[in-house]
């Protein structure tokens, strides 16, 4: 008899486990992440498990950008900082004999019209350019942490598998958006993030300034549940490897990078 219900109860874990919906998985990656992809990861692979976070973040982010595109405050905050960062890099190439001051002038007041102008059309092509951006990079990273794993880490799994993993702690960048939102329309100026570094307004090009932009209580977060998400997904008892393993990948990559900046300044119109 007891064996006949032991045959049942697994049954019944099944049933409940495809039962979960789409509020289900999201307040599961918000409050137990472990538990949540253990489940998942013993079911058939699904397309919309990653799908319905990357397209909430794309929602959200555009929301973001039209909200904050048309909030006055923040919009002219935003558009000086990028004024006194372009007139920063025009003084360097006047100063390096680049170009001219002449050249610099004219060239800035090109800019600053375009930018007076842009409306509508500047925030087509920002919304054009969000869903394009996250996609792409949510594709290539989920090779990039597939590869991690796969020969690194020795993970069990397919790049759908990476996908998945990587696809549904976006539920906690979603929360971010929401925050950014929020906290950018109270002090009426644009954060691009929620770091230690944007609030006290410190730039990133030294040591210290990239180490406070790490200090992101999302960011953080983020990448333990996405550690946690790896482990359960390509079948590993050892989290703590994970938990190396991609906070290495995240902090070594971004300080090559500013190093990198560093020595081609040219690449802070990008964004890097």
């Amino acid at each position: 008899m007891d064996d006949l219900n032991n045959r049942e109860n697994p049954s019944d874990e099944i049933i409940e486990e495809e039962e979960l919906g789409f509020t289900d998985k999201m307040i599961g990656v918000l409050s137990e992440p472990a538990n949540l992809f253990q489940k998942l990861a013993n079911l058939p692979y699904k397309t919309v498990e990653w799908l319905i976070p990357i397209g909430l973040v794309i929602i959200f982010s555009i929301l973001s950008t039209v909200i904050l595109m048309n909030n006055a405050e923040v919009k002219s905050n935003m558009m000086d900082k990028q004024i006194e960062q372009i007139e920063k890099n025009f003084q360097e190439a006047v100063d390096k004999g680049q170009m001219t001051q002449e050249q610099a002038d004219q060239q800035l007041d090109m800019i600053q019209e375009q930018m007076e102008k842009g409306g509508s059309t500047q925030l087509i092509f920002s919304i054009i350019g969000i869903i394009i951006i996250v996609f792409l990079s949510f594709f290539i990273l989920a090779g990039v942490y597939y590869l991690l794993v796969k020969f690194a880490l020795k993970g069990d799994g397919a790049y759908k598998t990476s996908m998945t993993a990587y696809g549904l702690p976006h539920y906690i960048v979603v929360l971010q958006v929401i925050v950014i939102i929020i906290v950018s329309i109270a002090m009426g100026k644009m954060f691009m993030d929620t770091s230690v570094g944007s609030f006290i307004n410190m730039e990133k090009d030294t040591i210290a300034g990239w180490f406070m932009h790490k200090l992101d209580i999302f960011s953080i977060w983020f990448y333990a549940v996405l550690s946690i998400s790896l482990a359960k997904f390509f079948k590993s008892e050892n989290t703590s490897k994970y938990f190396i393993g991609v906070f290495g990948l995240w902090l070594g990559f971004s300080l090559i990078m500013f190093f990198i900046v560093k020595a081609v300044p040219f690449l802070k119109w990008f964004g890097l």
